[in-house]
């Protein structure tokens, strides 16, 4: 008996599940669903059957055939992994358990109808990503274990549900469906309820089941693609018009990577709260709202999900320590689909911003170099406390490194033998690491494999991206260190992603005045693109710039997305004699806590213990 990941429960001497089935009623005035879950083994078992739970209120575990009590017990919490659940099984294929998530569920966000765009009615999302669907039905919660699964969904009929999955059905309630779950029958078939049900017939890890329940509307933007939001025109207009391209993007993906295995590949942009940019759930990706910037900019965090329709969702990380695997292939596949629709420079741009980004989490973790590292060891260690840059930076230099070394055509060869090889499966460094030295004989030969996954920092023989608006743009911020700002003309065709890299290239620490005369003329501050703002209010707060105060804390208040919570609440906190931006980051997020989801709650809450 062994644990097969450091973030679970599961262990390797018990069979896998490969199906759940569940049965949900939505209690929005409670923050809870009660629910049932019907798992299936992939043999008959006998013995203990560990389960991950989190938040969870079990009330019975039972044997489906005969609806008898199976003994379990609970764990005592772990602050990780949540509680075990044992449950004693005797030559049984499945089990049944009957239980109701609580208001504490980690992967749940409920908002009230004031904190939605039309205040009419209240939503429900989930993110499940890296260890939190635990919190939403007992599982073995490891992308070691790949899973189907259906889902039967009891809603009011005001609102719709999506998932990760197909949607077959939406009827009325019919009686007996809910006699076993905690809510009974009687609310089960309530006036003004209805069920939706839903279908994922491929397997996938735990972390890509997702859903969620508020007034949708919708908008087609392709044969494969419908843009969902809340039912606000300007918002779905907004979106529909941001994510245009995205069928261009799902062809050059299937040219480079083969079929798209998927069938659809719907968009679903979440209110503000939403904690990434996206969350890369198969058929429906979900998205935040900063991504609508009206210059199709955003189309390559849309680039980026759906390169995860190979790359993570194909083929899966085994554990949390090997997520380079899915985070640099796709970080990888991401910039050619994105050289391939909007052409090189883009491509250099993105790239350019993303090895700014990894030299800057190469200083974040100066004290525990273990994370600047592709394969790490995370025991003890909550996921969403370490998330960086790094696995997909430095996973996508890796695989660079790699194309440059035996060249492009070679290696577009190689991955398309890797997906097909892997697809539908969980795997590790190691296995990765024999497949590339048995298709590409003598690699080990000429790059440093334990070098690049094993070794901390950045390798030597890591590349600066080369272009001619990379460059420019970096010998602009060198020039700013001197005192010349840009003039209108050299910046007169510059985007959001220009700006960013120039600003991410500034240095840290410049005058207040200056910072206040690059506003003046530029207006960075009022940018209605979130990269360009924060990125210009990071570079005030550590210039010690106090009259952006007022724009740091509605920026806080407006959005939920970790890309612009852990860095701005980070540049308050740290370092020593910052008492008046410590107490002022403290207010803010006392006040602002309640919009974010439980997930940037705890992200926040560890910078404030690490720096106050």
């Amino acid at each position: 008996m062994a644990p097969v990941d450091p973030h679970s429960f599961t262990d390797s001497a018990h069979p896998f599940t490969t199906h759940i089935h569940l049965s949900s009623y939505f209690d929005f005035p409670s923050s809870t669903i009660h629910s049932s879950a019907l798992l299936s083994l992939s043999s008959p078992h006998s013995g203990p059957l560990f389960l991950d739970t989190r938040s969870l209120t079990l009330l019975s575990v039972l044997d489906p055939q005969t609806r008898n009590p199976l003994p379990y017990s609970l764990s005592e919490p772990d602050p990780i992994k949540g509680r075990n659940l044992v449950v004693s099984l005797s030559n049984h294929s499945s089990v049944l358990v009957v239980y109701s998530t609580t208001p504490a569920s980690s992967a749940l966000q409920w908002l009230n109808p004031p904190q939605t765009f039309n205040k009419a009615f209240p939503f429900v999302y989930t993110q499940c990503q890296s260890i939190h669907a635990r919190s939403v039905f007992p599982c073995q919660d490891t992308p070691a274990a790949r899973i189907r699964y259906s889902a039967r969904m009891n809603v009011p009929r005001q609102l719709s549900a999506v998932m990760s999955a197909r949607q077959v059905d939406r009827r009325p309630p019919v009686a007996g469906e809910g006699a076993a779950l905690p809510c009974g029958d009687v609310l089960w078939c309530a006036e003004g309820r209805v069920v939706e049900e839903f279908v994922m017939e491929q397997p996938i890890p735990p972390y890509l089941f997702a859903f969620a329940v508020g007034e949708l509307g919708y908008r087609d933007v392709g044969p494969r693609t419908r843009v969902y939001s809340e039912a606000v025109p300007a918002v779905l207009e907004a979106a529909a018009a941001e994510f245009a391209g995205t069928e261009d993007m799902i062809r050059q993906g299937e040219r480079l990577f083969g079929d798209y295995e998927w069938e659809r590949f719907d968009l679903l942009v979440l209110p503000p709260s939403f904690p990434y940019g996206g969350m890369e759930n198969p058929r429906m990706v979900f998205l935040t709202p900063t991504l609508i910037k009206g210059d199709a900019s955003g189309a390559q965090v849309v680039a980026h999900e759906l390169a995860h329709s190979w790359t993570g969702n194909l083929i899966t990380n085994k554990t949390n320590e090997h997520c380079w695997l899915n985070e640099g292939f796709t970080t990888y596949a991401e910039r050619r689909i994105v050289e391939a629709v909007q052409g090189e420079e883009m491509a250099a741009l993105n790239i350019g911003i993303g090895w700014r980004g990894l030299k800057e989490e190469m200083e974040r973790f100066s004290d525990n170099m273990e994370f600047t590292k592709l394969r790490t060891k995370q025991e003890g260690v909550h996921p969403d406390d370490v998330g960086s840059r790094v696995p997909y930076e430095k996973g996508f230099q890796f695989l660079w490194r790699i194309e440059h070394e035996v060249g492009r055509p070679a290696f577009d060869e190689f991955l398309k033998k890797y997906i097909a090889t892997f697809k539908f499966k969980s795997i590790d460094t190691e296995m990765f690491l024999e497949f590339l030295k048995t298709n590409i004989p003598g690699i080990e030969k000429k790059i440093d494999l334990v070098l690049w996954t094993e070794g901390t920092g950045i390798p030597p023989d890591a590349f600066e991206p080369i272009s001619i608006i990379y460059t420019r743009i970096v010998t602009l911020a060198n020039e700013f260190k001197d005192g010349r700002m840009p003039g209108d003309d050299e910046v007169a065709d510059w985007q959001g992603q220009e700006w960013e890299l120039y600003l991410k290239n500034l240095p840290k620490s410049v005058e207040a005045s200056q910072i206040l005369a690059l506003d003046a003329r530029y207006r960075l501050s009022e940018s209605k693109d979130y990269e360009v703002k924060v990125a210009f209010l990071q570079l005030a707060i550590s210039s010690g710039c106090s009259q952006y105060q007022g724009e740091v804390e509605s920026t806080l208040k407006e959005v939920g997305r970790l890309k612009y919570l852990r860095p701005l609440y980070a540049a308050l906190v740290q370092g020593s004699g910052r008492q008046e931006e410590k107490l002022f980051a403290k207010r803010v997020f006392a006040e602002a806590r309640d919009c974010y989801h439980p997930i940037a709650q705890g992200v926040v809450e560890s910078i404030f213990s690490k720096h106050t």
